[in-house]
């Protein structure tokens, strides 16, 4: 892997070497690797937090510029890009719905369900974790095992600035339908999203189940219970409603994790 990211990091401040062959090798090396799950652009640091591989990304952007268009055909449709798509589900245990797509590149574990929805290069998806119907997974997003990803969500991938974090849903979390979660925002674990919930690096998610508000930006805590919410601000042209995200409640430390979601969904009443 060192000297792969050698070669990487010299293309990256040389474009000129994405002519040689050896260096063309090398990141298509790394896109292997990221499609067999063998190499992540981010990965779980042992203190709870999470290492970018930056290196990686360059990578993945690198990658675009070496390929050339093609068009495929397929029955009645036709498709003209530059990436290959991801093959042979069957043998890596992932359940594929017409129509999904998911980009070479892209590693989804044993026992991911892809409704017809979209998953982006450089992302990676675990096991139990359902991409239901037009939901869509950015470049480079981390998406945990036993996330359900409702109708409609989208998840944003980060590539660049490449040293920014992608885009994370954390293991056993809900993200209801239309939510949108997109900047290297991070949702952890057991965290549920009602539906339409948007969040951004400057939305703003304010618990309001204690006595005073506090206020996050970028992170959902764990087991939070979100839903959309607005505040009051001040503009030249008068007051108005400015969108934000409103934590009204926990999950139930369980080790039933589908229980614990249901019970949270009927005490909060939430919309997903």
């Amino acid at each position: 892997m060192q000297d792969l990211r050698q070669t990487i990091e010299s293309a990256w401040d040389n474009r000129a070497l994405l002519q040689e062959t050896a260096t063309r090798e090398a990141i298509n090396a790394v896109i292997e690797e990221l499609d067999k799950g063998r190499l992540r652009v981010a990965e779980p640091g042992q203190d709870g937090d999470w290492v970018v591989n930056d290196w990686v990304k360059k990578a993945v952007v690198l990658y675009f510029p070496i390929r050339n268009m093609e068009t495929v055909e397929v029955g009645p449709f036709e498709f003209h890009d530059k990436m290959e798509l991801k093959r042979d589900y069957a043998s890596q245990g992932v359940r594929v719905v017409p129509h999904a797509v998911a980009r070479y590149g892209a590693y989804l574990e044993s026992g991911v369900i892809m409704m017809p929805s979209y998953v982006n290069i450089g992302a990676w998806v675990g096991s139990g974790t359902m991409v239901d119907t037009w939901a869509t997974v950015g470049s480079c997003g981390q998406i945990g095992r036993n996330v359900h990803l409702s109708g409609g969500v989208g998840i944003g991938g980060v590539l660049e600035p490449l040293q920014a974090t992608p885009t994370i849903i954390e293991d056993d979390c809900f993200i209801g339908s239309r939510s949108i979660v997109v900047e290297g925002v991070r949702v952890r674990k057991e965290a549920v999203l009602g539906a339409n919930v948007v969040l951004t690096q400057s939305t703003r998610i304010i618990d309001v189940t204690g006595p005073e508000p506090v206020t996050h930006r970028g992170v959902v805590p764990e087991r939070s219970v979100v839903i959309p919410g607005s505040y009051t601000k001040s503009f030249p042209a008068g007051d108005y409603q400015v969108s934000c995200a409103l934590i009204i409640g926990k999950r139930k430390e369980s080790t039933d994790k589908k229980t614990s979601l249901n019970a949270a969904l009927r005490e909060h009443d939430v919309a997903v």
